[in-house]
């Protein structure tokens, strides 16, 4: 039996992927998870859900410390009942790599898929993996090298969500509207919600005239807590998928995470917003490493698209980057150029697949 910890919409999402690649490898293997819905809709039986795991920021986690604390617990006794062959960890490094040094105590092997931002922050992590992790799984084009420096046994298959959006556009049906979509896209937490989608609202409706402005809902959050948000606003509300929005978008106000890394793959121009809590924004200026928050700028290491950062993050800036990303603009262009770069540095869909195989031979 394989079981599988993730604790956020994204791990949920590939973690599923997984699963449906390594059935078709190996279809009498059993799976159980802490996951969601994605997870869910493959057949995996939950013990917890992500709904409630998902907590971001310095400060958030220390207020919720406790709750993190008893799902540590709670999990622990999980695996000690049902004894899986292997335990597979999805990125939450937080709690991940927590769980990876107790698993391998207790004789669980260890497998790591999406690897935790070392290589951003908390370096001494590294040593971690090393000690307790059997094989880890990169999703990044440059995490291979830096990993392989420490001598840790380390793959790179591509990325998964060429997977992803590579099924999304041979089964969807595309939405239509009568003007080019602005896509909203505030995260899959409430947290990201109260601090950025009031601001990304506001921004977005200086386009309502020639524009549809449409939010990407996310399944993790009542659909009533948009329509508070919205509710004086012209807006379409897209509960389904992401991807929905996404593949009829002509420009879009992003969330810093994967969604800026979903939004370059449908190749939509982008501005990317982030706004966390004073405390948390203070300590990552003193521990992060990294020139960039987006998995875009990340890639192709340089600055591709705009990030509005914490006091950068206001309603007139996001207007002013948005309005350099209409049709005609060169700084469009010069975007779309980026992003060929990007979609070659992630190799081709099959990674899913790819890195099933992996595992199943590691088994």
């Amino acid at each position: 039996m394989v079981y599988i910890v993730c604790g956020e919409a994204s791990g949920d999402l590939h973690a599923a992927n997984l699963v449906s690649a390594w059935k078709a490898i190996n279809p009498k293997l059993q799976f159980k998870a802490w996951g969601g819905d994605r997870l869910a809709a493959e057949g995996v039986s939950l013990d917890q859900h992500i709904s409630s795991m998902s907590f971001m920021g310095f400060l958030e986690v220390l207020i919720n410390i406790r709750t993190i604390n008893r799902q540590f617990k709670q999990l622990k006794k999980n695996l000690l009942q049902q004894k899986p062959t292997v335990l597979v960890l999805v990125d939450y490094p937080g709690f991940n790599l927590r769980m990876a040094k107790w698993a391998h105590e207790h004789s669980i092997k260890v497998l790591y898929y999406i690897s935790p931002t070392v290589w951003a922050w908390k370096q001494n992590r590294v040593y971690t993996i090393q000690k307790y992790v059997a094989k880890l799984y990169c999703i990044l084009p440059f995490e291979p090298e830096f990993y392989a420096g420490f001598g840790i046994d380390v793959a790179y298959f591509g990325h998964p969500l060429l997977d992803e959006i590579n099924t999304f556009q041979q089964k969807s049906e595309p939405l239509s509207f009568a003007k080019p979509v602005l896509a909203v896209l505030p995260g899959s937490r409430r947290q990201e919600l109260e601090k950025k989608l009031p601001l990304m609202l506001e921004a977005a409706s200086k386009f309502s005239a020639t524009h549809q402005i449409a939010v990407a809902c996310s399944s993790n959050i009542p659909q009533e807590v948009y329509e508070a948000y919205c509710k004086d606003y012209d807006v379409y509300l897209s509960s389904a998928h992401t991807y929905d929005v996404l593949s009829v978008a002509a420009l879009a106000l992003v969330t810093s995470g994967t969604a800026t890394l979903e939004t370059a793959l449908f190749k939509v121009p982008q501005v990317v917003c982030y706004k966390g809590s004073a405390l948390s924004i203070w300590l990552a200026k003193k521990l992060v490493k990294i020139k960039y928050i987006s998995l875009v700028n990340l890639i192709v290491q340089k600055a591709a698209i705009p990030e509005l950062i914490q006091d950068e993050c206001t309603v007139e800036n996001m207007q002013k980057e948005l309005l350099k990303l209409l049709p005609g603009q060169p700084i469009r262009q010069t975007q779309l150029l980026h992003y060929t770069t990007l979609q070659a540095l992630l190799q081709e869909p099959g990674a899913s697949s790819r890195i099933a195989h992996s595992m199943n031979t590691y088994l």
